[in-house]
């Protein structure tokens, strides 16, 4: 094979974290990009509401591009495409459901009319310029997941993203098997698989096992059940929606996102809810309380969620009562344990019955774990062999167990976001690096942020700060009145009695008698001065003005 049937794999996001699923196709002029997610911030991230794929090595390929194709409906794999479409506006092609969650997400940022959105079914494939996509039906935590087989110049790519080895899925729908072992018989150059569990032995337990849980507890609970999950996690909705029927409850939807990815996966018939099982609710604060469930996000602590809020007690439109059982049914992204623990401890103040994973199996995880990456593996049978969507220790795990299943260790490649990896003749390689770092989104900001500014932020709730305000007289270079000194998250009140006077004291001492005249030499001053006193170093601002 020619130098020129050269296959760049190029990974944007989801390698060396979890989150943030990016991964681009290159081949001569012609790029697909798959999944365009989001990661959420970790807690030293002050401000910032999520972070997306650095994916500027696209942008400036824009004429290039062809698709962005989505595996599922996840907000890492979905979250990031308003961003990506107002940048670079392709053809996106998804499952039904997840073109539903799709567009269900940009109309509520007022993205929709952007979008070109084609649908495809699992078994169904797609050409795009030299790429043959084929969809092939995968077991996840949401319906109407994919991987991907695909064809190129270079050789047959298999993407697996995120997947499970379910043999009693709740949508009736195993992983399609027979495609992967068709996938092996034609001769597989290069398997790219989910790596989230692979420090995790054995086999990630059946999602048919949480209706048992879902049912001693809503039989067990004395007032109203209200389980918290991810909006997208839709094959929870109907597992809590049968413990509900079961146990004679009535079903309320509390959060937009819930709301509307329930109704969307209703009209398309992913769930199977009758009408008559779900209320309003506002009519559901005015029933028994063993008569109701409520459905609702916040199950990973988020401050501003609607579980965030009823342990804080400023949620709107209900809050929490004694007898409530709360039921945090998803497992913490890496690095929010401690907002969840934190949000349970005030669950539990409020008098609330809390049940998660560690008490319960009220959630099973959507990922492989050991024995099934390796079940992949072999009935795969690839060449070579990369895997995707983990940190690096996840990552070199799953590259551990491809050993043990008899792929050679040169066969094998580990890298994270930007490295560039080349498929060649029957070689993988690697290629150049390209930025592949955080993208961070503050409010209405999309990358103005940076890891300065998140130092900066840093620094002040750690140390607080101090401000000075200096008036001088633009003829006489003296002070017009006492400086003005503010602070806030440094001093305790009884510092403040001796340390402000003392600063106020040597700024008007030092511009008086013309030892500074400008706010860099206060600012070195002061905080020499403060940090002598109390061990602590305040970021020290100063306004300096003459009139």
């Amino acid at each position: 094979m020619s130098k020129k049937n050269k296959l760049r794999i190029i990974p944007l996001g989801g390698l060396g974290e979890v989150g943030k699923n990016m991964m681009a196709y290159e081949f001569g002029n012609d790029i697909i990009v798959v999944d365009a997610g989001i990661m959420f911030p970790d807690n030293d991230m002050l401000g910032v509401d999520y972070i997306i794929p650095d994916f500027e090595y696209l942008v400036k390929k824009a004429s290039h591009v062809r698709a962005l194709i989505i595996t599922h409906g996840h907000e890492d794999h979905i979250g990031a495409i308003q961003h990506f479409i107002e940048q670079i506006n392709v053809p996106i092609y998804a499952t039904p459901l997840t073109r539903g969650l799709i567009e269900g997400k940009l109309s509520r940022n007022n993205a929709q009319h952007k979008a070109n959105i084609k649908t495809v079914q699992a078994g169904e494939s797609t050409h795009i310029g030299p790429f043959k996509i084929e969809y092939f039906h995968i077991s996840h935590s949401i319906p109407d997941s994919v991987g991907l087989g695909i064809t190129t110049p270079a050789g047959l790519v298999v993407h697996m993203s995120d997947f499970k080895f379910d043999h009693t899925p709740v949508d009736g729908w195993p992983t399609d098997f027979a495609k992967l072992s068709e996938f092996s018989m034609r001769g597989v150059d290069l398997l790219l698989s989910d790596s989230t569990n692979a420090e995790r032995p054995g086999w990630t337990p059946s999602e048919s096992v949480i209706g048992p849980a879902f049912d001693k507890v809503f039989a067990e609970a004395k007032g109203r059940v209200i389980v918290a999950t991810f909006a997208s996690l839709i094959s929870r909705v109907q597992q809590v929606a049968d413990a509900a029927a079961k146990s004679g409850r009535k079903m309320a939807l509390a959060g937009p996102s819930m709301v509307d990815n329930v109704k969307i996966a209703r009209k398309l018939k992913y769930l199977e809810i009758p009408d008559e099982l779900i209320v309003p609710i506002e009519q559901a604060g005015n029933m028994p309380d063993h008569k109701v469930v409520i459905m609702c996000t916040g199950s990973q602590g988020e401050p501003s969620s609607i579980v965030g809020r009823l342990s804080a007690g400023t949620n709107r439109q209900f809050g929490l009562k004694p007898n409530d059982t709360v039921v945090l049914s998803s497992h913490p992204i890496p690095g929010n344990e401690e907002s969840i623990s934190k949000t349970i401890n005030r669950l539990l103040r409020q008098g609330a019955n809390v049940i998660h994973d560690g008490i319960a199996p009220v959630h099973v995880s959507g990922h492989a774990a050991q024995e099934e990456q390796k079940l992949l593996i072999n009935l795969v049978r690839p060449k070579h062999f990369m895997p995707i969507h983990g940190e690096l220790r996840q990552l070199k795990r799953h590259a551990d167990l491809a050993k043990q299943v008899g792929i050679e260790e040169a066969n094998i490649i580990v890298v994270e976001n930007g490295q560039v990896v080349e498929l060649v003749g029957n070689k993988i390689l690697l290629g150049e690096r390209i930025p592949g770092d955080y993208v961070f989104v503050d409010g209405e900001s999309i990358g103005d942020i940076d890891h300065d500014i998140m130092k900066e932020r840093g620094q002040l709730a750690r140390n607080g700060i101090l401000l000075i305000d200096i008036s001088l007289d633009k003829f006489s270079g003296k002070l017009l009145h006492e400086p003005e000194i503010l602070t806030r998250g440094f001093v305790t009140p009884a510092e403040a009695e001796t340390l402000l006077p003392e600063i106020r004291k040597r700024v008007m001492q030092a511009v008086n008698g013309g030892d500074m005249d400008n706010e860099k030499e206060i600012v070195s001053t002061i905080k020499s001065y403060l940090h002598q006193e109390t061990k602590r170093r305040p970021m020290v601002f100063v306004t300096l003005s003459k009139t």
